[in-house]
């Protein structure tokens, strides 16, 4: 695309992680002044059907990877720059905080290259909405001082070193999009040293009404439940604080415990950039 002139602007904001009161003032305020929501997959559809203006063009852009459908990142930044050439307001709605793990250094490039002024508003992370939801203190006094946030997806990215240094670490690690892999994961702590006071939570689907919480301690965790699939989107908390759920935990797992497991957020449509809430 060749550079263009333009008063259309992009507003990047988080939804937060599920719960749609946890949408900031700002955002909000964005969503209803906006000509077009471009949205991933985990925004609440109470945000998308009763915050955004009436008039709005909604385009959901999401990525599902385990089901194989998604919008490719070169479409979504092809269609920031359409839009917002277009004298538009547009607003990039994304899960959680839109900093974090969300592919926005290439959506930033891209806005930078055409002259297309931006503006980030942040969000309510997962890692901050799944421990509060669950009770789990993410730093506590003699438990841990600092937080790491991670993701695993393939067994190659990590060397053997720095796995050592993760499994004898008294920080916080919270890993974001790696509940296929939590058997390696586990694997590789237990093998490299974990200590037996550290514990494993893993928050499925955080702050909706289907929110499940499976606690135990780490060493525990193959036998009770190695093998195991969760509902994306799920999030894992290891270290000393996770052991504080079960004294610390507050609302319960979801009304969907024991039943067949069903998700709180719509799976991607095959074509899903055709697929408008309105026109």
């Amino acid at each position: 695309m060749s550079e263009q002139k333009h008063t259309g602007k992009v507003i990047f904001a988080g939804a937060g992680p599920g719960d749609p009161e946890l949408i900031t003032l700002k955002a909000l305020r964005y969503l209803q002044q906006a000509d077009v929501v471009i949205t991933d997959r985990l925004v609440s559809d109470v945000i998308l059907d009763e915050y955004v203006h009436k008039e709005a063009l909604i385009l959901p852009v999401g990525k599902q990877c385990r089901k194989g459908a998604s919008t490719p990142q070169s479409v979504i930044n092809e269609l920031l720059v359409e839009y917002a050439s277009q004298n538009k307001l547009v607003v990039r709605l994304k899960g959680g905080d839109p900093s974090v793990f969300s592919n926005i250094l290439d959506e930033l490039q891209a806005l930078s290259r055409h002259g297309i002024p931006y503006e980030i508003i942040p969000g309510i992370t997962a890692a901050l909405g799944a421990a509060a939801y669950s009770g789990i203190p993410l730093t506590a006094r003699d438990h841990s001082k600092a937080v790491r946030l991670l993701t695993y997806y393939k067994k190659d990215l990590l060397e053997d070193s720095y796995w050592k240094e993760l499994a004898l670490t008294d920080d916080t690690l919270v890993f974001y999009m790696s509940s296929d892999t939590l058997d390696s994961l586990v694997s590789v702590l237990l093998k490299h040293g974990i200590g037996a006071d550290k514990y494993l939570s893993v928050i499925e689907q955080a702050t909706t009404p289907y929110q499940q919480v499976y606690n135990c301690n780490i060493h525990d965790y193959p036998a009770k439940w190695g093998n195991s699939r969760y509902i994306s989107p799920s999030l894992i908390i290891i270290g000393k604080t996770a052991g504080l759920y079960e004294e610390f935990q507050w609302i319960g797992n979801g009304e969907k415990k024991g039943e067949s497991k069903e998700s709180y957020f719509k799976p991607v449509a095959d074509n899903p950039i055709t697929q408008t809430k309105r026109a």
